[in-house]
């Protein structure tokens, strides 16, 4: 077994060293001297008389544990606050995500209305240029009625020209006019 001295004794089991002083020197505690003359106390005596030992205090032990029990609070709000600031953004991501998705859906609509409204407008351009196709083809065709009704006026009045001009004996107009004619047709058919 160890033995420890008085202030030993007193460390190990809590008490003052005036306690075990005293319940040495009523004999309620067993002792022996070493070489030196001093009291030495075998622990398992200590037992006996006070029991089992204390857990011994350790300060700075207590000290750290309480310091690391402070950091990892401080550490548990520092996620706390995070995880808010994390959820405060995550909410307002999904605010700006659906202002988006309605102003998607609104623009789509519009495009949509836009694209029928496009479709209408190419449909009545497309009815105005056939329009327009077949009121050129209509002038095209009036113009060559009165082209037309001008050659054969002319070549009535060249006829009464020509036979005019065999009654009188002079030279006729008919072969400058029929070049004239002649000169048209060949235009018309170009």
């Amino acid at each position: 077994m160890a033995k420890v001295s008085v202030t030993q004794a007193s460390e190990l089991t809590g008490k003052s060293k005036s306690t075990i002083q005293r319940a040495l020197k009523s004999g309620r505690l067993s002792y022996s001297m070493n070489d030196a003359g001093d009291k030495e106390i075998d622990t398992s005596e200590l037992e006996r008389v006070y029991g089992n030992f204390p857990p011994k205090v350790d300060i700075e032990a207590t000290v750290r544990a309480e310091l690391q029990r402070a950091q990892d609070m401080l550490e548990m709000e520092r996620v706390k606050m995070r995880c808010r600031s994390l959820e405060d953004q995550l909410h307002m991501t999904e605010v700006q995500l659906t202002d988006m998705k309605d102003q998607r859906d609104q623009w789509q609509k519009q495009a949509q209305q836009l694209m029928i409204t496009n479709q209408t407008s190419q449909k009545q351009a497309e009815d105005l240029k056939q329009e327009m196709r077949d009121r050129e083809a209509r002038e095209r065709a009036a113009r060559q009625r009165q082209m037309e009704e001008r050659m054969k006026r002319m070549q009535a009045q060249n006829e009464n020209a020509a036979s005019a001009s065999e009654y009188q004996g002079g030279d006729s107009p008919v072969p400058i006019w029929s070049k004239i004619v002649d000169k048209i047709n060949k235009l018309r058919a170009a």
